[in-house]
C-alpha cells in the first residue's frame, strides 16, 4: 500500500474502551464499545469521522481506478432515458431521466381508445420532478406516489434524511398547484377513497414500526385527521392499499409468520373496516378482488408452499374458502394477478421464477409462459388495467439486460417493449451464465448462479465475487447488472449463493435457515465458497464475498467461522450486533424480528444460539481477510453503531495487518446515497477495493483496458 505520510494514514483510529456489563440468562458479558450507541456523544461522531478519514487515506492510491470504474459504469448507462409507459384509465404514466440529473422525473400523457402506446403528439404533463423538489438536499427519496381514482390529484411524500419518515404532500395535476394539505411523520402505504377526497395513510411508532392507520379529508388540517386503527401487537406491522379493481380498501396486518386483512368498500371511506379472517398464528393470506369474489393466496391447512382459494366477497372468511389451486410440495405459489378474463399465477420451481396463465372460469387450457434461457428471472410488471388480455412482465438473466414484455394471454404472443440499453457495444454472446450446485454440510444441494466472460479458465487463478443474503425468505434471483461488467471484463466470475433462509427453493428452504436453524445459512454459504474453490473457479486469496443488511450478518458470521476461505469482504450496513439488537425491544423493528431470529430476552436457548453466531460476540484473536464495512448514520433498520462497534472490536482483537475500513454515510440511511450518480460512485469505490485485494490493482488500468498489476 502506498503512503503519503499523512498522520491519518499512519495509524487507523483506535476507539476508546468503556466496559459496560450485560447480564442475561446467568451470563455476564462485557461490551466495551456500547458507548458508540450514543450519537449525541461528540466522541461517537469523532470516531466515525476518523474512520472515514482513514478509509479515504487508505483508498487514496485507488483514486484513479475509482474514477475509471465510475466512468465505465456511467458510460454503459443511457443517462437520458424513458420507462415503458403504463396505461391506467385515461392516462399513460412513465418516468424519465435526464443526463446530469440525479433523480427521475414522473410524467403522464393522455391516453385514447385503442392505443398501444402514447401518441407522439400527446402533450406531456410533468407530475413530479424529483430534481426540482430535492433542490440542494444531500438526501432525497420519494415514498408515496398515488393518484386519486379520477386521476386529478397526486399524493406524494418525501424523506430528506434517510430515516424513512416521510412528509406527505398533495398536488392538483390539472393546475399544477400544490395543495395546502401537508402531513408530517408518515410511512409507506397510502389509499384513496372513491370520493377522491378521503385519503388513508400510515404512521410509525417510536421503534419505526408502522402501527397506525389514519384518515385525512382534503382541505382540513392534519390535526383533525381521524385515527382509524392501531395495531397493539408489536410483532405486527400495518399497511394499506386498494384492490386492483379499486372496489375495496385493504388494511393489511402482518408479522413474519401471521397475517390478517380488513376491507372497506371504497365508496364508503368513512365506514368501518371489517375483518376478512381473524389472525391465526402461523397462517398467512393475502387477497385480490375479482367481480363478486376474493382470491386469496394462503398457507392455511398445512399448505406450506401456499395454495389459492376463493370466497364470496360478502362472506370472505375461512369457512367459505374453496380451493382453486391446491398445495404443491414442489411449487411455491408466490402471488397472483387478476384480469377480467385471466388469472395469473407467479410461481417458483427449483429455485427459478415462472409465470402461469389460467383462463377465468376454467374455460380453456392454462399454460406457462416459456422463457428463452434456462437460468433467468420472469416477474410480473405494472398491470393496473383490469379489462385487458395483455400481461406486462419483466425478464432478465445474468447476461440479458432487464427487459419489459407485453404478453397477449389469448394469442400467447409476446412483444418486447424495452430492453435496458447497455452502451459501449455490450454483446451477451461474450458472456456465459450457468447454475451449479454445492453440497451443504447436511447433504442438501445449494444452487449457485454464475456469470463470467466467455473464455474463462477454471484453473483456480481467477478472482471471484460471491454474493449472499439468506434471510426473511427473500430470494436473490439471477439478474443483469451493467456495472458488474467492470468486474467480469477484468476476469471475475460473479456468483450468487442461493442459501437457506432465503426463499429460492420454497418455504421449506426458508424454514431451514431461520430461528434455531440460522447457522445453516452460514454453513451453506461456506459450502458454496468451498465449491467454487474446489471446482477451480477461484482460490481463497481471490475469493471476495459481499452482502448487505442481513447479508452483512452473513458476512460477519462466515468470516468468523472460516476466515481462511476468503480474500476480501464487503459488508454493507451489516446486521452484525444481532444479539444486542434483538435483546433490546426499544430499538427499531426488534420485536418484529423475534419471529425471524427468536426471542433471546425470554428464551435462554435462543440467547445461547444467537450468542454462538452473532458476529460482534464472536470476534477472535486471529487473522481476518481485508474488509470494507459501510454504515449509514441515519439508518433506521441497521443502526450505524452495529458496524461501528464491530470494526472497533475487530481493530482491537484481530492478529493480521490486513486492511479494515469503515465508511459511514453521514447524511443517509439504510439505502445509501439517494442520487444515481452518487450510487455509481459508491459502486466504483467497492469495485476498487475488491480489485485491490483480489488481483492487486492499485493504479488505473494499463493500455488495452486491463488493470495494471501492482508492483
Amino acid at each position: 500500500m502506498h503512503s503519503n505520510n499523512s498522520p491519518a494514514q499512519d495509524h487507523p483510529p483506535v476507539a476508546k474502551r468503556v466496559p459496560i456489563s450485560r447480564e442475561r440468562h446467568g451470563e455476564i458479558v462485557v461490551d466495551e464499545y456500547a458507548w458508540l450507541r450514543n450519537r449525541d456523544d461528540p466522541d461517537t461522531i469523532a470516531y466515525l469521522e476518523a474512520e472515514n478519514a482513514w478509509t479515504e487515506a487508505v483508498m487514496a492510491p485507488t483514486k484513479g481506478l475509482q474514477e475509471r470504474l465510475f466512468e465505465e459504469i456511467k458510460g454503459r448507462i443511457q443517462e437520458t432515458d424513458l420507462s415503458v409507459p403504463v396505461r391506467k384509465g385515461a392516462w399513460w404514466y412513465y418516468s424519465r431521466t435526464e443526463e446530469g440529473k440525479q433523480y427521475a422525473i414522473h410524467c403522464r400523457k393522455p391516453a385514447h381508445p385503442g392505443e398501444e402506446e402514447p401518441s407522439p403528439d400527446a402533450v406531456e404533463q410533468v407530475m413530479l420532478d424529483q430534481n426540482a423538489e430535492a433542490g440542494d438536499a444531500e438526501y432525497f427519496a420519494v415514498g408515496a406516489f398515488d393518484t386519486t381514482p379520477d386521476a386529478r390529484l397526486l399524493a406524494w411524500s418525501s424523506d430528506t434524511s434517510g430515516d424513512e419518515v416521510y412528509t406527505m404532500r398533495f398536488r392538483d395535476l390539472v393546475t399544477g398547484d400544490a395543495l395546502a394539505d401537508e402531513i408530517p411523520g408518515t410511512y409507506y402505504g397510502t389509499a384513496w377513497g372513491a370520493d377522491n377526497a378521503t385519503f388513508f395513510y400510515v404512521r410509525p411508532d417510536a421503534a419505526m414500526r408502522p402501527y397506525q392507520l389514519w384518515r385525512h379529508r382534503l382541505g382540513t388540517p392534519a390535526g383533525d385527521d381521524v385515527l382509524v386503527y392501531t395495531e397493539h401487537d408489536e410483532r405486527f406491522y400495518l399497511g394499506v392499499g386498494t384492490t386492483k379493481d379499486e372496489r375495496f380498501l385493504v388494511l393489511g396486518l402482518a408479522s413474519k409468520v401471521t397475517s390478517e386483512a380488513w376491507i372497506l368498500d371504497a365508496d364508503d371511506p368513512t365506514g368501518e373496516f371489517r375483518v376478512v379472517e381473524p389472525r391465526c398464528q402461523d397462517v398467512e393470506y393475502n387477497l385480490e378482488h375479482w367481480r363478486d369474489r376474493f382470491f386469496l393466496v394462503t398457507n392455511a391447512d398445512g399448505a406450506e408452499n401456499f395454495k389459492l382459494v376463493e370466497a364470496p366477497d360478502d362472506r370472505p372468511g375461512r369457512d367459505h374458502w374453496v380451493d382453486v389451486v391446491g398445495h404443491r410440495p414442489d411449487v411455491k405459489l408466490s402471488g397472483i394477478d387478476v384480469f377480467d378474463q385471466h388469472l395469473v399465477l407467479f410461481e417458483r420451481v427449483q429455485g427459478l421464477r415462472r409465470i402461469r396463465v389460467r383462463p377465468m372460469g376454467g374455460a380453456g387450457d392454462e399454460h406457462v409462459i416459456e422463457q428463452p434461457e434456462a437460468v433467468s428471472t420472469a416477474a410480473g410488471g405494472a398491470n393496473p388495467e383490469f379489462d385487458t388480455s395483455v400481461l406486462r412482465y419483466g425478464y432478465t438473466s445474468m447476461v440479458t439486460p432487464s427487459s419489459v414484455f407485453d404478453y397477449d394471454m389469448n394469442t400467447r404472443q409476446r412483444r418486447l417493449r424495452k430492453r435496458q440499453p447497455v452502451l459501449g457495444g455490450y454483446d451477451p454472446a461474450d458472456y456465459d451464465t450457468e447454475r451449479v450446485w454445492a453440497t451443504a454440510d447436511d447433504g442438501a444441494e445449494i444452487p449457485i448462479s454464475l456469470v463470467y466472460k466467455r473464455g474463462f479458465r477454471r484453473d483456480g487463478t481467477a478472482p471471484a465475487l460471491l454474493y449472499g443474503y439468506g434471510s426473511y425468505e427473500a430470494s436473490m434471483d439471477p439478474g443483469f447488472s451493467s456495472a458488474r461488467l467492470s468486474l467480469l471484463d477484468r476476469g471475475f466470475v460473479f456468483a450468487i449463493a442461493h442459501i437457506r433462509g432465503g426463499g429460492e427453493m420454497g418455504r421449506r428452504w426458508y424454514l431451514e435457515g431461520k430461528l434455531l436453524h440460522k447457522r445453516t445459512t452460514f454453513t451453506d454459504f461456506i459450502a458454496c465458497g468451498r465449491h467454487l474453490v474446489d471446482e477451480g473457479w477461484t482460490s481463497p486469496s481471490r475469493l471476495a464475498i459481499r452482502g448487505g443488511s442481513a447479508g452483512g450478518l452473513l458476512m460477519g458470521a462466515v468470516v468468523n467461522m472460516a476466515p481462511e476461505l476468503f480474500g476480501a469482504v464487503v459488508a454493507e450496513v451489516p446486521f452484525v450486533d444481532a444479539l444486542n439488537t434483538i435483546l433490546d425491544p426499544s430499538l427499531p423493528l426488534t420485536v418484529l424480528e423475534w419471529e425471524e431470529w427468536g426471542n433471546p430476552v425470554e428464551a435462554a436457548e435462543v440467547y445461547r444460539y444467537m450468542r454462538s453466531y452473532s458476529p460482534y460476540e464472536n470476534v477472535e484473536a486471529k487473522d481476518y481477510p481485508p474488509m470494507l464495512v459501510t454504515a449509514g448514520l441515519n439508518d433506521p433498520r441497521v443502526s450505524y453503531w452495529e458496524p461501528a462497534k464491530w470494526v472497533a472490536r475487530l481493530r482491537a482483537t484481530k492478529t493480521d495487518a490486513n486492511t479494515l475500513l469503515l465508511k459511514t454515510e453521514m447524511g443517509a440511511g439504510h439505502m445509501g446515497p439517494s442520487g444515481r450518480y452518487d450510487a455509481w460512485r459508491d459502486e466504483a469505490f467497492v469495485y476498487a477495493f475488491l480489485l485491490l485485494h483480489t488481483v492487486g490493482v492499485d493504479e488505473p488500468a494499463a493500455a488495452g483496458g486491463e488493470p495494471a498489476p501492482s508492483p
